[in-house]
């Protein structure tokens, strides 16, 4: 009897991993294999997403990549259950041990103490403010941010103290913090850039599968920019003969709703996302599987990924130049300015007065 392909054995609806590999710093790892009593034909139950605690010391991330436009970040979650198969953030999950594959989407982390640390270290003597990426690695709008208002909680210090933030998301979440985000805007503290891979509803559902429809997506863009907050897209990632073809329809279609800026970035597979990818590929798209992925290497010098600083984001070589012209050509059509930048004001920053603060003493003096 011909036994069922061990990603059809691991294959869970509604995920976007079709295994779950084994972590890439233990020395050991394990195989299903059939003992004779059966059962590795039999479907598997669904995947329940369980969430714990990341007891983190410290909430702001910073970074020195000089091909990233911020040096600080938050992430109020670890994983996300969004379950994006290209994310580049599911390697993270081998240093907690969990696998990057349905671990990442299912097995989720929250840092429950995210307001409080952010006070913290926003109260540190010799702090300088400046704009904050809340997502810049998994992200802060994923369905668990309803029951669990990290990023709601992160947001309130950030008002309160003034501090200027910029939101990188695909969830429609967003909308609920609209009362707090329209207030920052109005002092020039927040930039939102929503995430739109794909227009065609069936690809985002493989792709994407706990995520907003494009849509919706595009909705986000029309309602935050009639709040008055400054709102770009990021069409990210592109890949290669499978969503490239959308590029010029994804930049009319957010120019149209009323973005201000737009970027893109090349499809990345560091570490695992690699071969999550690639068994992706196989199954949902195997009459164009080779041509993806010889695209892809023609952009980085015969590799999968190229992790070099300038080179990461968009590759090199005749199909990532194609790319870049139809990008500023489709940005030019649509009004919009690829070059441009959504600044934002630290000038507002204050530190609000606790009790038992000794230099209130002095405020009437």
């Amino acid at each position: 009897m011909d036994r069922p392909d061990s990603r059809e054995r691991t294959r869970r609806k509604g995920r976007g991993a079709l295994a779950n590999p084994g972590v890439r710093f233990e020395a050991t790892s394990r195989e299903a294999v059939d003992d004779g009593w059966g059962g590795l034909d039999e479907a598997l139950p669904p995947l329940r997403t369980t969430v714990g605690v990341d007891s983190a010391r410290r909430i702001i991330a910073w970074n020195r990549s000089p091909d990233v436009p911020f040096d600080r970040s938050i992430n109020p979650y670890r994983g996300c259950e969004h379950g994006c198969i290209y994310c580049f953030a599911r390697p993270t999950h081998a240093y907690y041990g969990l696998s990057p594959g349905q671990d990442f989407e299912s097995r989720l982390l929250r840092k429950a103490n995210a307001a409080r640390l952010l006070e913290s270290e926003l109260r540190a003597p010799g702090y300088c403010p400046a704009p904050i990426t809340l997502g810049a690695n998994t992200d802060p709008y994923q369905p668990i941010e309803k029951r669990f208002r990290v990023t709601r909680e992160v947001l309130e210090v950030l008002a309160e103290y003034r501090h200027p933030v910029s939101i990188v998301t695909k969830g429609t979440l967003i909308e609920r913090d609209l009362d707090l985000l329209a207030g920052m805007a109005e002092w020039n503290g927040v930039s939102v850039m929503i995430s739109v891979t794909s227009l065609d509803p069936a690809i985002k559902r493989t792709l994407e599968p706990r995520a907003a429809s494009p849509r919706r997506r595009i909705e986000l863009v029309e309602h935050l920019t009639a709040a008055g907050i400054p709102t770009g897209v990021l069409v990210a990632p592109v890949i290669p003969a499978i969503t490239d073809h959308e590029l010029e329809s994804i930049v009319a279609a957010v120019g149209a709703a009323g973005a201000a800026s737009a970027g893109y970035v090349l499809l990345r597979l560091p570490h695992e996302v690699r071969e999550l990818f690639t068994d992706w590929l196989e199954a949902h798209f195997p009459d164009r599987a080779d041509r993806v992925m010889k695209l892809l290497r023609q952009c980085h010098g015969g590799a999968c990924y190229d992790a070099a600083f300038g080179q990461r984001q968009t590759g090199s070589g005749p199909y990532a130049d194609l790319l870049a012209q139809r990008f500023h050509k489709a940005c030019r059509s649509a009004g919009i300015d690829p070059q441009r930048r959504i600044g934002l004001s630290s000038d507002h920053f204050r530190v609000p007065p606790r009790g038992g603060d000794q230099m209130g003493l002095f405020d009437d003096v």
